[in-house]
């Protein structure tokens, strides 16, 4: 099977200094700061990758299962909300949530929640996050 790989350097200090993180393909290479990812900075951040990775595993899961009905459809938008918080114990990302809004002709609603919701459970990415909690909101067009 494939495997992916990014990288990310880092230079300074953990407020005023830098990074770059970059995807092997080439599709993407960006900065982040401390500033990006914790308060509001134009740069990316790991979080924002995260919600990316799952938006399209998402998307693509619900595809194939829609192919496995012989359902195309003709638009799936999914964003991803990555939620970052501090406890006592440091950051982390305790919730995710999913919104999906689809239109696929020949598709009933609870037909539609029904593939939604095991592309939530089924798809990569939401399996190797599966200590978050994930939220979905998924509706047709």
């Amino acid at each position: 099977m494939a495997i992916r790989k990014a990288e990310a350097e880092w230079t300074g200090s953990l407020r005023e200094g830098k990074g770059e993180l970059a995807l092997e393909s080439g599709a993407f290479r960006g900065p982040y700061t401390f500033k990006s990812r914790f308060e509001d900075g134009k740069e990316t951040n790991p979080e924002e990758l995260i919600a990316a990775a799952h938006a399209g595993c998402f998307t693509m899961a619900l595809t194939a299962l829609l192919a496995r009905q012989q359902l195309a459809p003709t638009k799936i938008h999914t964003t991803a909300a990555v939620h970052i918080e501090q406890s006592a114990g440091g950051f982390s990302i305790p919730r995710i949530d999913l919104r999906t809004r689809a239109s696929i002709p020949g598709l009933d609603a609870a037909k539609f929640a029904a593939l939604a919701a095991d592309a939530k459970q089924n798809c990569p990415v939401s399996k190797a996050l599966s200590g978050v909690q994930i939220s979905l909101d998924a509706a047709l067009e």
